[in-house]
C-alpha cells in the first residue's frame, strides 16, 4: 500500500505522485515494487535490502539515489520468542523523490503522520523529514522501554510466590528484546553521526539533530539501565530457585535421618541371632519404645543444632 503526501504547509494526501511529495509505502505489494522500480527508477536492490529484517542501520549512494536504513521498534502481535524487536525502515532520497518503505505496519509511522498533521507545518525539505523520523524512532524506543520496564516490575512483584518456568521464559524474552534495542539504538546513533556530514544540513536541521542526539542518548542509557535491572532480577530468580532447592534437599535429608533411627533398631533386633529378646514378651514393645526414644533424642539434637 502506498500513500502520496504533500509535505508543504502541513501534511495532506494526494491522488497521485507529484515531484517533491513524500511517497509512503507500507507492506509493499508487487504493484508497489513495480511502481518504485519502473516508474521512479529506484535501484531494485534497494527494495531487497529493506526487505531484509536483519539489515543493519546504514546509508548508501547509487547513481544519484541515497538509501538510508533506520532501525525502528516493533511489537509483534502474535506470540513470539521476542515480543519487542526492531525492523528496518528504508528512506530513499533523490532531488525530486522522498520515499519511505517498511514491510510492517507500525504504530510509530501512524503516530508520525498524525503528529505531523497536528503540527500543520510540514517539512522544509527531505533532510528535515529524515531527522524527524530519527527523532520519532528515539521517542518510540523510550515508549517501548517503559512497557518493558512495567513487565519487569510485574515480574519482580512475583518473587515472593512460587517461581515457575513461565516467569523465567518471559524474562528471557524481555532480555532478548533489550539486546535488540541496544544494538539498534547504537546503530542508529552511528548512522546519525555520519549523516550529519553527508546531507545538506542547515541551522534548523542542526537544532533538530541536537534534539535527536538527546533522545537517542536517553534511549541508549535507559536500555542499559533496564538491562542491568533485568539481569539483577534474573539473578534473584536463580538465587531463589537455588534456595528453594536447598530447602527441599535439607528436608529430605532430615526425613531420611529420622527414618534411619527406627530402621536401625528394627534391623538390629530383626537379625536371626540370639539376643535374649526373641522369646521375651516385652521384646517388641521394648524395640518400639527404644526406637521412639532414640528418634526423640535425635529430634532434640537437631532442634538444638537449628537443623529444623
Amino acid at each position: 500500500m502506498r500513500t502520496y503526501w504533500n509535505t508543504k504547509n502541513g501534511l495532506h494526501t494526494l491522488d497521485q505522485w507529484q515531484p517533491g511529495c513524500w511517497v509512503q509505502v507500507t507492506c509493499p505489494t508487487q504493484d508497489d515494487a513495480h511502481f518504485l522500480q519502473e516508474e521512479l527508477h529506484i535501484p531494485d536492490y534497494f527494495i531487497g535490502d529493506i526487505a531484509d529484517t536483519d539489515e543493519r542501520a546504514r546509508y548508501e549512494f547509487d547513481d544519484g539515489w541515497m538509501l538510508i536504513i533506520l532501525r525502528i521498534p516493533y511489537v509483534k502481535e502474535v506470540r513470539s520468542r521476542t515480543p519487542y524487536t526492531t525492523i528496518p525502515l528504508g528512506i530513499i532520497l533523490n532531488k525530486e523523490v522522498c520515499i519511505t518503505v517498511c514491510h510492517f505496519e507500525t504504530n510509530m509511522m501512524i503516530d508520525f503522520v498524525t503528529f505531523q498533521q497536528k503540527r500543520g507545518v510540514g517539512f522544509t525539505d527531505s533532510v528535515d523529514m529524515v531527522f524527524r523520523l530519527f527523532l520519532s524512532s528515539a521517542v518510540w524506543y523510550l515508549k517501548r522501554l517503559k512497557q518493558i520496564n512495567a513487565l519487569i516490575e510485574a515480574a519482580k512483584q512475583h518473587l515472593d510466590r512460587k517461581v515457575d518456568n513461565v516467569d523465567l521464559i518471559s524474562l528471557s524474552r524481555l532480555q532478548d528484546s533489550l539486546t535488540y534495542f541496544a544494538t539498534s539504538i547504537r546503530g542508529n546513533e552511528t548512522l546519525l553521526s555520519k549523516l550529519k556530514f553527508k546531507l545538506p544540513v542547515d541551522e534548523l536541521d542542526a537544532d533538530l539533530i541536537e534534539d535527536v542526539n538527546i533522545e537517542m542518548n536517553q534511549a541508549r542509557e535507559t536500555t542499559n539501565i533496564y538491562t542491568n535491572i533485568l539481569d539483577s532480577t534474573m539473578d534473584t530468580y536463580a538465587n531463589i530457585i537455588n534456595n528453594n532447592m536447598s530447602t527441599v534437599m535439607k528436608t529430605l535429608t532430615l526425613v531420611s535421618m529420622f527414618l534411619m533411627v527406627p530402621t536401625l533398631i528394627a534391623s538390629f533386633f530383626g537379625m536371626n541371632l540370639v539376643n535374649g529378646m526373641e522369646t521375651s514378651p516385652i521384646g517388641f514393645p521394648f524395640a518400639v519404645a527404644l526406637s521412639v526414644l532414640l528418634t526423640a533424642a535425635f529430634w532434640w539434637y537437631a532442634r538444638h543444632k537449628t537443623w529444623i
